[in-house]
């Protein structure tokens, strides 16, 4: 087929190399402008347009796609299907009705559970056992397109979002080259999503990520492995700010919520229901990210005392 693909973040780049290596031609890439990032805040390429560059691959970066000269352009290269994964841009009419087999999005969920931005990290911070990729088409809605075909895999005993997310986007890049097959040889059926089923995944927040130490063991721990890489899970330790990079649900125990503890070598926090989280990697505010060994290790007593009793979790001050 003749493919206009549209992606920019690392999630999209196996989709990308999966329609180059099955043998589609791509005949445009389109990607997000270059962004400033890190410290000195310089311009930076997305993953999709150094995966184009990689792959000697055409490529556009328009500030904004629903631009008439940017339809116009599209039109010109009579393309058999388009392909959207996570672009960044909400796709207009007027570039829509272009393909013949319309617009293919490539979906980390199995819709219409978790419609929206962030699908895998608000699977795994909800404590879903079961996730997937879905090809729909592309209409005016945020996700509301019919479906296409899907993939569903479990989500693995603490398997964070990073993780999932690198698995989802390797099936996914399967499921969209099955998907094309199907729409050439007319062996797939679109199916309308159900709205009544439908739930949402929005964009990530900061606050998103502060902890209430009221939930369970378990829930608390869905959630420092769902918001990676950002926000992450975070409160207050002595008035500083505290990151958890990776905790674990270690069972029943009975205190105040959130109280932290040093117990036998570990970190320890006390959560609602009677339940505990122990936390294996933390991040004191200005500090490095360490295991709780470290951060134990690195207590000095006397001066900065080891977590006790009188230590509450997600006290500002």
């Amino acid at each position: 087929m003749r493919i206009v693909f549209m992606g920019t973040p690392d999630f999209a780049v196996p989709t990308l190399d999966r329609l180059v290596a099955a043998g589609h031609r791509v005949l445009l890439v389109l990607t997000q402008p270059d962004r400033p990032k890190g410290r000195g805040a310089h311009p930076a390429p997305s993953p999709v347009k150094e995966a184009a560059l990689r792959l000697g691959l055409p490529l556009y970066q328009p500030e904004r796609v629903r631009r008439p000269e940017v339809v116009e352009f599209l039109r010109t290269l009579e393309t058999d299907a388009m392909v959207v994964v996570g672009y960044g841009q909400i796709i207009p009419q007027s570039i829509i009705d272009l393909p013949r087999h319309g617009i293919v999005n490539v979906h980390a969920s199995l819709l219409p559970k978790y419609r929206g931005a962030a699908p895998i990290q608000w699977a795994v911070a909800n404590g879903e056992r079961i996730t997937g990729v879905t090809t729909m088409r592309i209409d005016a809605g945020l996700d509301t397109g019919d479906m296409l075909m899907k993939y569903e895999t479990p989500i693995a005993p603490g398997e964070d979002a990073l993780q999932l997310g690198a698995r989802l986007a390797v099936a996914g890049a399967d499921l969209l080259v099955k998907t094309l097959e199907a729409l050439a040889s007319r062996s797939v059926a679109p199916i309308p999503q159900n709205d009544a089923e439908a739930t949402y995944a929005p964009i990530l927040k900061k606050e998103d990520g502060l902890i209430d130490w009221n939930l369970p063991a378990s829930a608390i721990a869905s959630r420092v492995a769902g918001f990676l890489p950002w926000p992450g899970a975070w409160t207050w330790f002595r008035g500083q700010l505290f990151h958890i990079w990776k905790a674990r649900d270690a069972g029943h125990g009975e205190g105040v919520c959130g109280a932290l503890l040093a117990e036998r070598r570990s970190l320890v926090a006390q959560c609602g229901a009677n339940t505990r989280l122990e936390l294996m990697e933390v991040q004191q505010e200005g500090r490095r990210r360490m295991s709780a060994q470290a951060f134990l290790n690195g207590v000095q007593p006397g001066r900065h005392a080891a977590p006790g009793d009188n230590d509450i979790l997600g006290r500002a001050s």
